[in-house]
């Protein structure tokens, strides 16, 4: 088996501890040479700022690739690409576009009246610039408002076809869901590279009720592996065994690239990393 090529997301920090933790988090997983590390937007935009200051600390810090949010909640055209120009500016070149959450409390997404209406709107327009490598993300489980699977292939080939080169899907919980969203994206004709979005379950009953916002389906063998675990204090031991069977199950199936969501928490993240091969590359330097 192949050792696969990985990626984090992470979250900007909102207080002191939280700012330990991400650093913490990024000592602890940027030795293990990701492909690039992104930073995550908050609903409604609330973490845009912080989002910006986390993106240009790490770019200049940890000697590893950043790709930034940007979403279309909550602000101008001209605000927004001036975000992604203060971005090129500063060296990164990589922005995963999205639509992005709604503010909490609102029934759904709308537009800003002078902003881009949708994800395709904002990868044509950060593609028109020429300064950018763009990610969207993609849905191996329908997005809650969307139809069908079909729907989200569709949807995710238009975004392709205004611009993007890759996609990285929303967490699954298991590897024939996303055999069965590469498949049908193959035959749709979307050429772009789809990475596999990985969540390493920290919390049960935190990822489920996660889960269930966000549309990704739970499978019954789950809740019934976790019930068990629970009750014999082994959540985290089943975490790490679920987690690099479902990634071992992927790179068997041909998948070169895994994208982890850590949620700033480094340690499954690197325990299903190491036993996939993926280890901290120490240079001689270090070493002398």
């Amino acid at each position: 088996m192949p050792t696969p090529r990985v990626s984090f997301e992470f979250f900007p920090p909102q207080s002191l501890e939280a700012s330990f933790r991400l650093w913490d988090t990024l000592g602890t997983l940027a030795p293990l040479a990701p492909e690039f590390v992104s930073v995550t937007y908050g609903a409604g935009g609330t973490t845009r700022d912080l989002t910006h200051d986390a993106v240009k600390t790490i770019h200049a810090n940890y000697g590893v690739k950043v790709a930034a949010h940007l979403t279309c909640v909550d602000a101008t055209r001209e605000e927004t690409l001036a975000i992604a120009d203060s971005y090129a500016e500063a060296g990164v070149n990589r922005i995963v576009a999205l639509r992005g959450d709604p503010p909490k409390g609102a029934d759904g997404f709308r537009a800003h009246p002078e902003g881009f209406a949708s994800s395709v709107e904002l990868v044509k327009a950060l593609a028109d610039t020429g300064k950018f490598e763009i990610a969207v993300g993609a849905y191996p489980d329908p997005h809650p408002e969307a139809d069908s699977l079909a729907a989200c292939v569709e949807y995710l080939k238009r975004k392709v076809d205004a611009g993007a080169s890759t996609a990285i899907t929303q967490f699954f919980f298991e590897a024939d869901t996303f055999f069965r969203f590469r498949d049908a994206c193959a035959d749709a004709g979307i050429g772009a590279t789809i990475i596999p979005g990985i969540l390493p379950i920290g919390n049960w009953t935190r990822v489920r009720n996660f889960a269930t916002r966000c549309g990704a389906i739970v499978p019954a063998w789950l809740d019934e592996a976790y019930a068990a675990a629970t009750r014999d204090g082994r959540e985290s031991l089943l975490s790490t065994a679920l987690c690099t069977e479902l990634c071992t199950d992927l790179l068997e199936g041909g998948v070169e690239d895994l994208h982890f969501y850590t949620l700033n928490s480094p340690d499954l993240t690197r325990d299903v990393c190491a036993a996939l091969g993926v280890t901290p590359r120490v240079t001689l330097a270090e070493v002398a």
